[in-house]
């Protein structure tokens, strides 16, 4: 059993406490959140010690589970890698490329294991075509979120499209030839909404599109490859593979689709598939990885050099939404 403690009690650090209070192999030690009255709140309603002192919860603990926001996370994880913690730290990993790569140092240096909560990684409708994935050639996704106040500290990219870019890059295994992106700030001091178009050494596209201002919520993905095509509905929870294989000839089965390819091209059968999928807690599955990487002394599932080639992209995203904004002005 691992002792572990949260810092940070807002919305999703009471997510991970309830999910932490479900895994055995946890010891949940207690909390710190820096208001006073919401973390006197938290400790009645999860019967849990509130730490005074980030510095107090982290000597308690051999883990940390860092659900701060987004501008604290360094400082949080500094720390705690300082005092030789391994450290859970959500998305997205830190505030900027200069503290990811400090970040990575004092990681490699304290020699404990550090995973990134990028949980799309953990959603069962994703699980489920996983294996599916074969070099995709094309991937297009959408996550469009209606208005919400928390969140919007940093831009739509780094709070949102961070999802897709992680899928994307675990998807996608080649190195970054170019970026073309474009945004609109509407409601916030940063872009609510953009449009990214990234292209890869191998010849891969992906187009992905984030919005925080939309009327109705969306969380999808579709996968282009060498006869397949796969779709994700992150937020349903639900997945659908397109399969196309040559058959060298009409099949008995009178309700099976064919078409023809041409003359001297032969012909594909197309086949439908709906994989099963499990009623997984994305976010407890997560951090049972985590402690079995600690256990195990394995790579975490979603590691810190992971999370930072996410930020990087993402910043240089969000480099070419400015560069675009300013040359409009």
């Amino acid at each position: 059993m691992l002792r572990i403690g949260v810092l940070g009690a807002g919305h999703l650090g009471k997510i991970h406490l309830k999910c932490i209070q479900q895994i055995p192999e946890y010891e949940l030690v207690g909390f710190y959140d820096s208001d006073i009255a919401n973390a006197q709140k938290v400790a009645d309603d999860f019967n849990l010690k509130a730490f005074d002192s980030i510095e107090a919860l982290i000597d308690a603990t051999e883990v940390v589970d860092i659900v701060t926001p987004t501008v604290s996370h360094f400082s949080c994880a500094a720390q705690s890698l300082n005092k030789s913690r391994h450290v859970f730290i959500e998305k997205p990993v830190v505030a900027t490329p200069a503290e990811a790569n400090e970040l990575i140092k004092l990681a490699q240096e304290s020699k404990v294991k550090v995973q990134v909560g990028h949980v799309e990684r953990f959603n069962p409708a994703f699980l489920a075509v996983q294996n599916s994935l074969n070099n995709p050639l094309f991937i297009e996704a959408h996550r469009l979120a209606q208005f919400n106040p928390r969140g919007t500290d940093v831009p739509v990219i780094l709070d949102l499209m961070v999802h897709d870019i992680d899928i994307v890059l675990s998807s996608i295994r080649s190195k970054v030839k170019s970026i073309s992106a474009s945004g609109v700030a509407v409601v916030s001091d940063t872009p609510d909404i953009t449009n990214a178009r990234i292209t890869f050494e191998n010849g891969a596209v992906a187009n992905l599109t984030a919005s925080r201002i939309s009327l109705k919520n969306m969380r999808k993905a579709r996968f282009f490859q060498k006869d397949a095509y796969i779709t994700v509905d992150f937020l349903e929870k639900q997945s659908e593979i397109v399969r196309m294989k040559s058959i060298s000839e009409e099949p008995d089965d009178p309700m099976a689709m064919v078409i023809e390819l041409g003359e001297g091209k032969g012909l594909k059968q197309i086949s439908f598939e709906k994989p099963e999928t499990s009623p997984v807690n994305a976010i407890k599955m997560e951090l049972e990885k985590f402690y079995e990487a600690i256990i195990n002394d394995q790579k975490p599932a979603v590691s810190i050099e992971d999370g930072v080639e996410v930020l990087r992209l993402a910043y240089l995203i969000l480099e070419e939404v400015n560069k675009n904004v300013s040359q409009i002005k």
